[in-house]
């Protein structure tokens, strides 16, 4: 019997097939070897699986349940649509998840000062959450777009005592944010720590990150099983980096009869430049020290994008996405601007859960396929946030 494509990966390089690795200096490489030695340690170390899961317990409230969303199910016709309601964590995102764990390793190997990035500033505000939590200084790079758009979550980054460091550079989103921490972090690698907020950068943290999430596949999987006596017919979450998605996805490799389904930013139109659809329209590249498909400009330099949400809007992909996109077990998709703002209102007035953008784009394509399948077909979305952040944006962008 063959070895599975999906089994021991990544493997001692840090690569998923031909994606991944540790595209850095040598003496960086050194303390990222460093942190890999310490995660692989800790990870089975009976006292920190028992911290962690007491705090996913008790502190986020997990296991997530899954709500069957019956009144948009019919209002669509068709298959029936579940949601996976990371919505619910503590902080209201699936960011909790890895943030815990990147805050008691910082912890375990006795660092100064956490730093990370954020996009639409849940994984800033988990950071936050988490580092208060253990007692470490923590530090958020957020580009000025996205300040401006997320309030919210910035002021909450603030009131958990997190310095906020606006980006100004470039587009001022999320690639630049990644940048300025990153250049931060080098300042002094020794005693900092840069918690990456999903499955990208150089190993282990695309690894580490999905260890972390993997939680959310395996309750789903148990949990639609016990219920249903059967797994779902198509799992679909959003993909930017790829953290809920990879969390969602890692359980259900092995299930063939499983349509597993990413779903990246359309943004205005795929036929435009303003759009994040990485692994739709990139091509294998380089970027943030790891091999993934990239979005590249005719330089060879990583694209502007674009997407409503600002968790997505991100040239490159996780590499472990990357590599099931050319093993073709992932069917990555897309959703637009206009579909994820669909999504995201109707999913509120007809059910009372108001999505993150983010998630928003995994409804869209719920609601785009299921009028087309048989009533007795179940999907199973990812609901990775809730839309607390954005529903100043969207009321003033949409005049409600």
């Amino acid at each position: 019997m063959s070895a599975s494509p999906f089994a021991n990966l990544p493997d001692a390089l840090g690569y998923f097939g031909r994606f991944g690795g540790q595209l850095i200096p040598p003496e960086l490489k050194a303390v990222m070897d460093e942190i890999d030695a310490a995660y692989e340690e800790i990870r089975v170390r009976e006292d920190f699986r028992n911290e962690l899961d007491g705090l996913f317990a008790d502190y986020v409230g997990r296991p997530s349940p899954i709500f069957h969303a019956r009144r948009l199910s019919e209002k669509l016709g068709g298959a029936q649509i579940h949601l996976k309601r990371e919505d619910l964590n503590h902080t209201g995102a699936h960011k909790i998840n890895h943030c815990l764990g990147e805050a008691l390793l910082a912890k375990f190997m006795g660092k100064t000062k956490v730093i990370a990035e954020t996009g639409a500033g849940q994984h800033g505000v988990a950071l936050a959450t988490a580092c208060a939590l253990v007692g470490i200084p923590c530090e958020i790079h957020m580009g000025q777009v996205d300040i401006e758009k997320e309030h919210p979550n910035v002021t909450k980054m603030k009131i958990l005592g997190a310095t906020l460091i606006p980006v100004t550079r470039g587009t001022a989103t999320l690639k630049d944010a990644v940048d300025s921490a990153f250049e931060e972090y080098l300042k002094d690698p020794q005693h900092f720590i840069y918690a990456i907020g999903s499955v990208v950068g150089p190993h282990p943290f695309p690894k580490m990150v999905r260890d972390f999430q993997s939680i959310i596949g395996r309750e789903a999987r148990e949990q639609f099983l016990a219920r249903h006596g059967h797994l779902p017919h198509h799992v679909t979450a959003c993909v930017g980096g790829g953290s809920n998605a990879i969390g969602m996805f890692t359980a259900f490799l092995e299930d063939d009869g499983v349509h597993l389904v990413g779903v990246e930013p359309a943004g205005e139109g795929l036929d435009t430049r303003r759009h994040s659809a990485t692994l739709t329209l990139g091509r294998p590249g380089e970027i943030h020290g790891m091999a993934c498909y990239v979005l590249e400009d005719e330089a060879g330099h990583p694209m502007p994008v674009h997407s409503i949400a600002s968790g997505l809007d991100y040239p490159g992909v996780g590499p472990q996405h990357s590599y099931l996109k050319e093993l073709g077990r992932v069917d990555y998709q897309s959703a637009t601007d206009d579909e994820c703002l669909e999504a995201f209102l109707t999913l509120s007035r007809v059910e009372g859960i108001i999505p993150a953008l983010e998630s928003a784009h995994a409804v869209a394509w719920a609601m785009r396929v299921a009028p087309t399948l048989p009533v007795d077909q179940h999907i199973l979305v990812n609901l990775s946030g809730r839309g607390d952040k954005d529903a100043d944006y969207v009321a003033d962008r949409l005049k409600l």
